[in-house]
């Protein structure tokens, strides 16, 4: 492996620690702000315990969470650079070293026999998403699997648009407290099936201090199910929605959820080219 794969590697590893261990300022600040806000005794507890969680992880380098999920890679790529299988070997890589240097719980196994690969990496993983850029730049997404399995996609007519943030609202309610609330909601609108799942992942690494008018009625009627932090009951069932679109079939309107737990990790490091 020559030294620019070299130092991809490095920097998938170092990005791989930076999102496990410590999470992002916008994500902390949510938090806090709902914590603020928190009227429930219950609820103000459970958010004081995130709050030694994020302590004690950033204190001692550990991982914030014991699911350290699947890790999804975004790679921006600049023109002077092949995207040839040496990147994907690179990223690999970096992700082999960062299980054993984080460490990470090995999490990747086979969808039928569910034999554990031991390092996170397996056949279609990981998942690595390649974006034309400026700069060689590595985005981290750890996924773990208590939010990822309360995540749906439906394909809607044309003519619901309008039931859409009830479609959005129903998923959550359905989630309960599985994927440890407060959530951030990641919402893929248009595109194909397959796309709209990609659009819904993509729109949790938008920063989340700011949200529009459509992201934020859909996000205070989760709000109003009164689920709260991990489901104990409370006023933030919800921190965020996030909404990314895409242009779609005339026939068609696929929806997806994409829901991600309080510990909305992301991780991100440019390389030297």
């Amino acid at each position: 492996m020559d030294s620019l794969y070299k130092r991809l590697a490095s920097a998938v590893e170092m990005a791989i620690r930076q999102a496990e261990t410590v999470l992002p300022p916008d994500v902390e600040e949510a938090l806090h702000s709902a914590y603020k806000k928190e009227t429930s005794v219950i609820a103000r507890g459970e958010f004081e315990n995130i709050f030694a969680n994020l302590e004690v992880a950033k204190e001692k380098n550990v991982p914030i969470c014991q699911d350290t999920g699947i890790l999804v890679i975004y790679l921006t790529i600049p023109e002077t650079v092949p995207v040839t299988t040496k990147l994907y070997d690179a990223v690999t890589e970096g992700i082999r070293l960062a299980t054993k240097s984080v460490p990470l719980r090995p999490n990747a196994v086979d969808p039928l026999t569910r034999k554990n690969s031991g390092d996170n990496t397996g056949s279609g993983l990981p998942a690595i998403h390649i974006i034309p850029g400026d700069k060689l730049r590595v985005t981290v997404f750890p996924k773990g699997a208590g939010s990822e399995n309360m995540s749906q996609i439906k394909m809607m007519l044309p003519s619901e648009v309008g039931k859409i943030p009830e479609f959005v609202t129903s998923v959550v309610k359905d989630a309960g407290s599985r994927p440890c609330p407060p959530v951030i909601v990641g919402v893929g609108i248009g595109g194909t099936f397959d796309m709209a799942a990609s659009f819904a992942k993509e729109a949790l690494l938008s920063p989340i201090n700011t949200m529009t008018s459509f992201e934020m009625n859909i996000c205070n009627k989760i709000n109003k199910l009164g689920i709260g932090a991990m489901g104990l009951g409370g006023d933030t069932t919800c921190l965020a929605v996030k909404i990314k679109e895409g242009a779609c079939h005339t026939a068609s309107l696929p929806v997806a959820v994409n829901i991600q737990c309080w510990c909305s990790r992301r991780g991100i490091v440019e390389v030297e080219v």
